[in-house]
């Protein structure tokens, strides 16, 4: 008994302390498409207030209906409650500028994946923050380095691959750039830790780990599709049951977003230059028809206004 009650004091030692004064406590989350929406709904389940930012209040709007909608088919399916829903949305505020973003301790870019984009958004936050704020890009692609020069403090930017759905999925992958401090990192780590999240550290490099892997799956299942091997339905069944994942391919990239998909693809098929990440020509024509998957209503699969497959 005595051996046991040292061995727990020495662990209880050794255990990393928390200083609350390192903690991330005003967040601001520029972009309120369906990552934004998801990360916004995580950091609020976590207990933690957010400000949420888009360009216009037809889009806002929109984004307040998208993740009303999200969390009422979580209440159907006992999921979430009432009183849950109620709690999220009055630690979310709505915004359509970066007036009040003067004491937000780290805020997060969920816009698409485009570069100068993401530079124009970083350029003006660089601006308005605070100096100690850290800026985050939510990209899976793009040079977080690139990104991060543009800026008067590159050792305070970082990348977090959150992915979707992101209330769902335990893993948050924290990119360092060339230039991201030791600081910056321990605190967005601790950051992750604090909503519930599991961090993966991971360097700068096109596609990271999560993206990299997944596209050439995503790709090869087009293929067998397009080669007529099997259809739809067909090749998500055999690599959802014959490897346990819990959606098929097909329908992975439906839920992801088929232009986002497609974005990837052209990055990593650009920076890379390797034939397993050229696009499939089935995804450019669906992309082109504008059937980007659940967002749109049709994909791969076809799906109704609460993004539940038709069958």
């Amino acid at each position: 008994m005595i051996e046991e009650k040292l061995r727990l004091e020495d662990l209880l030692k050794s255990a990393p302390v928390v200083d609350d004064s390192e903690l991330v406590n005003e967040i601001a989350i520029i972009g309120a498409g369906i990552m934004g929406q998801g990360i916004a709904q995580t950091i609020s389940a976590a207990g933690l207030d957010v400000l949420i930012i888009e360009k216009n209040d037809k889009m806002l709007k929109k984004a307040k209906s998208m993740l009303s909608e999200s969390i009422d088919r979580e209440i159907k399916r006992w999921a979430m409650t009432n009183s849950d829903k109620k709690t999220i949305f009055s630690r979310i505020k709505w915004e359509t500028n970066f007036d009040n973003i003067s004491d937000r301790d780290l805020i997060i870019e969920a816009v698409y994946e485009d570069l100068d984009l993401k530079v124009d958004i970083f350029s003006q936050l660089d601006k308005k923050a605070k100096k100690d704020c850290i800026f985050v890009s939510n990209t899976s692609t793009l040079s977080l380095t690139k990104i991060a020069e543009t800026t008067s403090r590159p050792e305070k930017v970082i990348g977090l691959h959150f992915l979707n759905p992101v209330p769902k999925i335990p893993v948050v992958e924290v990119v360092k750039c060339l230039h991201t401090s030791a600081e910056t990192t321990v605190k967005v780590k601790s950051f992750i830790s604090q909503i519930g999240k599991t961090p993966v550290e991971v360097y700068e490099y096109p596609g990271f780990v999560t993206t990299r892997a997944i596209v050439p799956l995503l790709n090869e299942a087009m293929y067998i599709l397009m080669e007529g091997i099997a259809t739809v339905k067909d090749i998500d069944t055999a690599i959802k049951l014959g490897y346990n994942f819990q959606m098929g391919p097909l329908e992975l990239a439906d839920s992801m977003g088929l232009d986002e998909v497609l974005a990837w693809m052209e990055t990593l098929w650009k920076t890379l230059g390797e034939a397993r990440y050229r696009a499939c020509p089935i995804l450019r024509k669906l992309v082109r028809e504008r059937k980007l998957g659940k967002k749109s209503g049709e994909g791969f699969y076809k799906y109704d206004e609460h993004g539940n497959m038709i069958d």
